[in-house]
């Protein structure tokens, strides 16, 4: 899946609706996901509570 992001204050920002289903698949990911952005390292987070905890504080 692919989002248009742009430059932010510390690093790279992508701007989704808090009801996104997206993130719904993020917080009920029983693996890993990915986050990568052409010409930097891929960063993979791991599917740990901390991710679904945000996601619901923000809702």
């Amino acid at each position: 899946m692919a989002f248009a992001a742009h430059a932010g204050g510390l690093g790279v920002e992508a701007a989704l609706r808090a009801s996104d289903p997206f993130l719904d698949k993020i917080a009920f990911s029983r693996g890993r996901f990915t986050v990568s952005l052409a010409g930097q390292p891929r960063l993979v987070i791991p599917a740990w509570a901390e991710p679904g905890r945000v996601i619901e504080d923000c809702r």
